[in-house]
């Protein structure tokens, strides 16, 4: 751990922007407890839970195009400054709800927030390359899964916690409050001239400019496959966030719970499986880059053997016979996605010229968020509308993640003998812009 430690004592930019999405994140579980509470309390149909939930996807998917190239158009701190704000803002709305008439602006809210969330998300993608040296990337999105995965267990517990003895709209202020401290960090980072909006892509100015980031992806195919790799994962484990509560409640809930305090066995496994996942997330990058490196041809490998990882522990999902089981096969799971995750991000951070990376990543944002929306929709159809036991459609998933694995396979293998002779399988030349120089520390 010594390395990150010193990346962030060295390197204040990044030390800021890491600060920024640790509050961020606590935030946004502090969010997802307090919405949870409070459409449940306005209304008991089940249908508004799954309103809810396509409130959240749907503005990601429509809006990343156009956040795209806002963050390769204009200044990427200020567009992340400014949905932090505009965010903060947005959540304290959340406090005149009061009863079931106005699930509308409850609603509206919901879509306003998360639309600004994707202004916020490829742009802050975009900007870490700014930030950090290039051999460093890796050990940045590493840092920044770690973060991810302490967070989910330490924002939901915190997050229940505030709402169950000070209210949902106790909350919703945390969760303000946390968007405004994240501006704060987020606007002392500097990030390098490339990322200003007089040194972008003048295509990026034309009004139809998200269309040039499809045509560079269509020219550059490799990195097109690497764009695809995280929605070829999510359309594995979108449909094991729906099958984990039945899991939890039906089959392997906590037994002696009680002697806990916890008056539900379901919700006590399912706070063990959300431990394993951290655990996973966490520290399977962390394990990887060890043993793998930094090299482009070595993150490809690294994408590759996270999607093994990632189906063989959900094939072990689909047979488990005890908690214990179910425990290690998630943490087997979510080291795979983990390292898929991270190794991607950083592959492209590093490949991708900077007057293009905002738009990448605003299309990978969108095919990820379709792709599980897909799969969730998927693996509640066939649990409850087909009849498939829960252990049967993990085996669907299994089976799926097989698939996209070998479509990685072919994919790696295409590009392997340019990799291996320590080029990059690129039509065009990346330009300078792809290796900024960093701001003085």
């Amino acid at each position: 751990m010594n390395e990150y430690i010193v990346l962030l004592r060295r390197n204040p930019h990044f030390r800021n922007l890491w600060l920024g999405s640790v509050v961020s994140q606590l935030g946004d579980w502090f969010n997802v407890i307090a919405a949870a509470e409070l459409i449940t309390r306005l209304t008991d149909s089940g249908i508004a839970l799954s309103y809810l939930f396509l409130a959240r996807f749907l503005p990601l998917f429509v809006f990343s195009p156009v956040a795209g190239v806002l963050a390769d158009r204009f200044d990427r701190r200020r567009l992340m400054v400014l949905s932090d704000v505009l965010r903060g803002v947005t959540v304290l709305g959340f406090l005149l709800i009061r009863d079931p008439g106005d699930v509308w602006l409850f609603y509206l809210l919901t879509v306003i927030q998360f639309s600004l969330s994707a202004v916020f998300t490829p742009a802050r993608g975009a900007a870490l390359a700014n930030v950090v040296r290039r051999e460093e990337l890796v050990a940045a999105n590493a840092l920044d899964s770690l973060t991810w995965s302490t967070m989910l267990a330490l924002g939901a517990f915190l997050g229940g916690v505030v709402a169950a003895f000070f209210g949902a709209e106790t909350a919703f202020v945390a969760d303000a409050a946390s968007f405004l401290v994240s501006a704060w960090f987020v606007g002392r980072v500097v990030l390098t001239r490339e990322s200003r909006p007089e040194a972008g892509d003048p295509a990026a100015r034309r009004r139809f400019a998200f269309l040039d980031g499809f045509r560079y992806l269509w020219r550059e195919p490799f990195i097109l496959g690497v764009a695809l790799a995280k929605a070829g994962g999510s359309l594995v484990w979108g449909a094991i966030n729906v099958l984990e509560i039945t899991y939890a409640n039906d089959l392997f809930p906590l037994a002696g719970a009680g002697r806990f305090g916890v008056s539900d066995p379901g919700t006590a496994t399912l706070g063990l499986i959300y431990v394993a996942a951290g655990l996973g997330t966490g520290v399977g990058p962390l394990l990887m880059r060890h043993w793998l490196g930094d090299a482009p041809r070595r993150l490809v490998l690294g994408i590759g053997l996270g999607f093994v990882t990632m189906t063989a522990g959900v094939a072990w999902l689909a047979t488990v016979g005890g908690l214990g089981g179910l425990l290690l096969a998630t943490v087997a799971r979510t080291l795979g996605t983990g390292t898929l995750w991270v190794f991607a991000s950083a592959l492209l951070q590093t490949v991708v010229p900077d007057q293009y990376r905002g738009r990448v990543f605003s299309f990978e944002f969108a095919a990820l968020t379709l792709t599980q929306s897909i799969s969730t929709l998927a693996g509640g159809y066939l649990l409850d509308t087909a009849g498939l036991p829960v252990q049967g459609v993990m085996a669907v998933m299994a089976a799926t993640g097989v698939a996209v694995t070998a479509l990685w396979g072919l994919f790696h293998l295409r590009y392997r003998p340019v990799l291996r002779g320590g080029g990059l399988p690129l039509r065009t030349a990346a330009g300078p812009s792809a290796v900024p120089q960093l701001p003085e520390e």
